[in-house]
């Protein structure tokens, strides 16, 4: 008897922790269908979040692509058309074969260009001075730049004129490459220094003992693990040259000189504003700027010298 009563004891204490264990288990698979659907949740909202920035983003580009395809200089319709019920090449016809339009984006490819190469060889060759040597001066100079920055560019303007024209440099493309490239130079340079700061000087010193000039220990180590700010203060550069109208306008007379930007502000007239050409020009002169970016988008991360020095 004493034999069988511990018999079923034993069992009902192995159903007790089956039960239990059942229960364990099915409490465990409720949480995980839990953080599952607050998973599905969150992800679901976040793409909704990222959705609506996307269509922010992109709605100009499409306003644009619209604008330029619609017959005519309408710049919208009254029917809240998605899509032109009527789609024209017309406005692109006549800015590619009746306008100076192609040769306004090959100025601005220049000027834009030679305002990133000079800007990148000012910037790094100033920086790598304040961050490396130590001569009189230097911080007093290092401030009196981050003062002229407080200073709008556009107060320059008067001045540049008058410089220009004192030495003769008054509608020509290199001149306007000079005023860009000194215009956004402080800012580059006070950029650029910061991160040579970051760089070991200890990567310097190796390269010295192994027998490299200081030019060779510039260019063959410093460069290369600076590469993050050169495609940063290349890619300022560029849309410092592409996108700017004002100081343009200003120097350049000529219009086989005008740049893009320039060039499309005088397709307007008093009485009438092209829409339709606005659109084209603005279009085609996206191109360079996209392509810029996708280049020097692979560089625009800092960390290269987390692991330049082991131990």
């Amino acid at each position: 008897m004493s034999t069988l009563n511990s018999t079923q004891a034993k069992a009902g204490s192995v159903s007790e922790l089956s039960a239990e264990a059942a229960r364990v288990q099915a409490q465990s698979e409720e949480l995980r269908r839990a953080k599952r659907r607050r998973f599905i949740i969150k992800s679901i909202l976040a793409h909704l979040v990222v959705l609506l920035f996307v269509i922010f983003a992109a709605f100009p580009i499409y306003f644009l692509i619209t604008a330029a395809l619609r017959p005519g200089q309408t710049l919208y319709s009254t029917n809240l058309q998605l899509i032109p019920s009527t789609i024209s090449f017309d406005n692109f016809d006549y800015m590619i074969n009746h306008t100076p339009l192609l040769k306004w984006l090959l100025n601005s490819i220049i000027v834009a260009s030679a305002t990133t190469v000079l800007s990148v060889c000012l910037a790094t060759t100033a920086a790598y001075a304040f961050s490396r040597w130590n001569f009189p001066g230097r911080n007093g100079i290092m401030s009196l730049l981050l003062a002229l920055q407080a200073f709008p560019a556009i107060l320059g303007l008067l001045a540049i004129f008058v410089i220009f024209k004192e030495f003769h440099m008054l509608d020509t493309l290199w001149g306007l490459v000079l005023a860009y490239s000194a215009g956004g130079l402080i800012f580059a340079i006070w950029n650029t220094k910061g991160y040579f700061d970051t760089i070991p000087i200890e990567l310097e010193e190796s390269a010295r003992v192994d027998g490299a000039t200081p030019t060779q220990t510039f260019i063959q180590v410093i460069l290369p693990l600076a590469r993050p700010v050169i495609a940063v203060t290349a890619l300022l550069g560029f849309m410092a040259g592409w996108g700017e109208y004002i100081t343009a306008q200003t120097v350049l007379f000529s219009e086989n000189k005008y740049t893009s930007m320039v060039g499309l502000i005088t397709l307007q007239t008093d009485y009438s504003k092209p829409w339709g050409w606005f659109a084209v020009g603005a279009l085609l002169a996206m191109v360079p700027v996209m392509v810029v970016f996708m280049a020097l988008q692979k560089n625009l991360v800092g960390g290269l010298t987390a692991g330049g020095v082991k131990g």
